[in-house]
C-alpha cells in the first residue's frame, strides 16, 4: 500500500470564543480561507495541486454550514479545480479530515490532500444545529442522553477521580502552555491571524490563564451540579444506566474543562511522487488510523478503547509510543487515559492543552496532530499517537512515525 506523508502542518491562534475575543469578527469562512492560502504559500501548491480539501466542523449551521469546505477553497488563493468536503465526527472531525485524506492516499485516490477544519465558537453557538440525539426523545430517552460535562463527572465518579485531582490536572495543563508559549515551541505552526491591510488580529493563543492556582480553581462551582441534581435532573438518568453508583461526583468546572475558542488547523498529506514534484520533504508517515463506537452515556472514555484498537490493528503496544496528545476536552477524560495504560503525564500533553488553550471543535483533531510532530520532532522522537473523545460515544486515534 503507497505511503500517506505529513509534509506541513499549520494551525491560528486560538481566540475566546466570546464577542470580546479577537478573532470575533472574522467569519468561520474567512479563518478557512486564510489558513488554506498559508498552507498554500509555504509549500508553493500551484493548480490541481492536491485532490480534495477535506475540512471538518461540527456545527454545520448558518455561517458553518453547507459545503463549508468547497467555499473556502473558492475564497482561498487555491485553484478553483480542487473540490471541498465539509465533514462531521464531532469533537474529531479535524482528525477525521487527516484519516480521511490519509487513507484516501494510501488506496490510491489521489497523490495529495489538505485536511483540517475550523469551529468560530462565538459565532455559531455549539449545539445551535439542533442534534437528534439531545433533542429527539425517541432517540435520547432510549439512549439514557446527558450532557457531556454530566459525562466527564461520570467517568470522574466510575474511576475515582477527585476535584482535587482536576484541579491539579488542569493547573498542570496551564503550567505547560504557559512554557511552551515562553520558548517558542509553536512557532513552526502557527498562523498569525491578519486583517485585510495584512495588520495582524492575532498572533498568540488568548484563552490561557497561567495565573491559575489550586486555590482559584477551588473557588469554582462545580458547572454541572445543578444540571444533574435540580433541572431537569440528568443525574437520575445517569445512574439508570449505572446503578452501582451511589451518586454522581461533580468535580468539573470552567477552569478543568477546554476552553470555548475560534481557531482553524490544516495538515497537507500526500504521498512520496507528490513530495518530490514539490520539492517537500516528509516530516512524518501516518502509520495507522481508527475509530471506534461506545456507550452513548458516558460518551467520553473513548480514547481508551480506540487507543486499544489502533495499537492491536498496528500490532504495537503502549510502549512503543514516545508521545501522547490526548484532548483535554474534560480533566478526568485525560485522568482514565493514564490511568488505564499506566502511562506518566511526562509523555502526554506535554505542552498543554485544551484546558489551558481551548478546543475550537472542528479543528482540534488536526492541532493536535500538528502539535504531537512539532515536539517530536524538538524531541528527537520517533513514534506518537493522538486521541479524541467524541461526543455521543466515540473515540478516533492517529499514530505517526517520523522520516
Amino acid at each position: 500500500m503507497t505511503e500517506a506523508y505529513i509534509y506541513d502542518a499549520i494551525r491560528t491562534p486560538r481566540g475566546k470564543g466570546r464577542k470580546d475575543g479577537s478573532l470575533h469578527e472574522v467569519t468561520s469562512l474567512r479563518l478557512s480561507a486564510h489558513t488554506l492560502n498559508a498552507l498554500k504559500d509555504r509549500n508553493n501548491l500551484q493548480g490541481h495541486a492536491v485532490e480534495d480539501v477535506i475540512w471538518g466542523n461540527v456545527t454545520q449551521v448558518g455561517e458553518q454550514g453547507g459545503c463549508l469546505a468547497r467555499s473556502a477553497v473558492l475564497a482561498s488563493d487555491l485553484d478553483e479545480s480542487i473540490p471541498g468536503l465539509a465533514i462531521n465526527r464531532f469533537c474529531a472531525s479535524g482528525m477525521e479530515a487527516v484519516n480521511l485524506a490519509a487513507n484516501q492516499v494510501k488506496g490510491g485516490a489521489g497523490h495529495a490532500y489538505i485536511a483540517g477544519g475550523v469551529e468560530m465558537m462565538g459565532r455559531v453557538a455549539m449545539g445551535s444545529d439542533g442534534a437528534a440525539i439531545a433533542v429527539d426523545p425517541s432517540i435520547a430517552m432510549d439512549q439514557y442522553f446527558v450532557p457531556q460535562g454530566i459525562s466527564a463527572d461520570i467517568i470522574a465518579t466510575q474511576y475515582g477521580f477527585s476535584r482535587d485531582d482536576a484541579d491539579a490536572f488542569a493547573v498542570e495543563s496551564q503550567k505547560r502552555a504557559a512554557e511552551a508559549w515562553a520558548a517558542n515551541r509553536f512557532e513552526k505552526s502557527i498562523v498569525p491571524v491578519t486583517d485585510i491591510n495584512g495588520l495582524p488580529i492575532l498572533d498568540h493563543d488568548e484563552y490561557m490563564r497561567p495565573g491559575t492556582d489550586m486555590q482559584g480553581l477551588g473557588a469554582l462551582k462545580a458547572s454541572f451540579k445543578d444540571q444533574g441534581e435540580v433541572m431537569p435532573g440528568f443525574d437520575k438518568i445517569a445512574l439508570m444506566k449505572y446503578p452501582h453508583l451511589e451518586r454522581i461526583n461533580h468535580i468539573h468546572h470552567a477552569g478543568n474543562s477546554s476552553g470555548i475558542v475560534d481557531g482553524a488547523a490544516a495538515v497537507l498529506i500526500g504521498n512520496k511522487e507528490f513530495g518530490e514534484a514539490h520539492g517537500l520533504t516528509p516530516r512524518a508517515r501516518i502509520r495507522a488510523t481508527a475509530k471506534i463506537g461506545l456507550d452513548p452515556t458516558i460518551m467520553l472514555t473513548g480514547p481508551v478503547p480506540v487507543t486499544e484498537k489502533i495499537l492491536s490493528d498496528s500490532g504495537m503496544s503502549i510502549s512503543d509510543i514516545d508521545l501522547f496528545e490526548v484532548n483535554e476536552a474534560f480533566a478526568s477524560v485525560v485522568l482514565r487515559f493514564m490511568q488505564a495504560f499506566d502511562v506518566d503525564h511526562d509523555k502526554v500533553n506535554v505542552n498543554g492543552g485544551s484546558i489551558a488553550m481551548g478546543h475550537p471543535l472542528g479543528a482540534t483533531g488536526a492541532i493536535i496532530i500538528g502539535t504531537l510532530l512539532d515536539e517530536m520532532e524538538r524531541r528527537g522522537l520517533g513514534t506518537g499517537l493522538a486521541t479524541l473523545c467524541i461526543a455521543s460515544g466515540m473515540g478516533a486515534a492517529t499514530i505517526i512515525e517520523r522520516v
